[in-house]
């Protein structure tokens, strides 16, 4: 599987492992404008403090069960401050998320697990894969049931809003192995960019990592996040992708980290991602030599 690639550069890091008082009030937070950076509507105030997703939020807030200020709010698109508002969920009341409480994980998503937190088909997510962390934590995007490789997770809703902006330009490089071969043409015309159904591609990195039998080996650096956005580009260019897994994010890379398993992220890695996060980069292109054949 490692024929002609490159060895696998190391990331430093460790391995692993709706408003109103019962129905009707709905007060000043209900008005987005003017608001201040720690206002949100209430679904998503729920979220970013790290105590359910927004979906789950969402659910709590019709139902009901959450009180703004001692008044039950059924809004779940009221806007409030968690910091000068009082909200409590069931009787407990909910907190920012704080700084020493925030989680980031680096998880190697194996193939067949759905990006999800269940499954009507009872297949396996990567939910099940990191209910031992001991928070709950979402995934900083997706990767398709068939896309093995790095997916973060955090509960810092924050951080995760930046690293997935389509602003940031947040590189990410994939593993892919297209069928059948590739011609450099092929290659330079991913580097360059592609059309699509919703619009052409950002300029793209293209390193080829060789060819073995039918198949082209090639490693794919995209800035923008679109759905299938790899798997679409090689078809795009008269191929099929049989293989995919992504290797890194902005300077954070996969390294050894075993299928299946998940580590914490060191203090100098959430550093460095937010720092690629908040520096919005041009996409990139060119073409390189190289052993094994030409890099585009």
């Amino acid at each position: 599987m490692n024929e002609g690639r490159r060895p696998p550069r190391d990331s430093g890091g460790p391995r692993g492992r709706r408003g109103g008082a019962g129905g009707g009030a709905r007060g000043p937070g209900r008005t987005p404008g003017g608001r201040s950076s720690g206002r949100h509507e209430l679904e998503r105030l729920l979220s970013k403090a790290g105590f359910c997703s927004r979906a789950q939020a969402r659910e709590l807030v019709l139902a009901g069960r959450v009180r703004v200020n001692g008044v039950v709010i059924v809004d779940p698109e009221a806007w409030f401050d968690l910091v000068r508002d009082a909200v409590v969920v069931d009787g407990r009341a909910i907190a920012p998320a704080r700084t020493e409480g925030r989680r980031y994980l680096a998880l190697h998503k194996p193939r067949g697990c759905v990006t999800t937190r269940s499954d009507p088909d009872g297949r396996a997510t990567v939910y099940d894969l990191v209910a031992d962390c001991g928070a709950w934590v979402v995934p900083v995007g997706r990767l398709d049931l068939d896309t093995s490789g790095l997916l973060l997770f955090t509960n810092d809703t924050q951080f995760a809003d930046r690293v997935t902006s389509p602003d940031s330009h947040v590189p990410k490089t994939y593993l892919v192995e297209a069928e059948p071969r590739l011609a450099q043409e092929a290659l330079d015309a991913l580097a360059r960019g592609i059309e699509l159904a919703d619009g052409p591609t950002r300029p793209a990195e293209v390193e080829l990592l060789g060819h073995r039998g039918p198949r082209t080996r090639f490693l794919l650096t995209i800035t923008e996040g679109r759905n299938r956005q790899v798997r679409r580009m090689v078809k795009a260019v008269g191929a099929k992708v049989e293989r995919l897994e992504r290797v890194s994010i902005g300077p954070l890379e996969l390294g050894e980290l075993e299928r299946g398993r998940w580590r914490e992220l060191e203090p100098r890695e959430v550093a460095a991602l937010s720092r690629a996060a908040d520096e919005a980069r041009p996409a990139r292109k060119g073409t390189k030599s190289g052993p094994g054949g030409a890099r585009a």
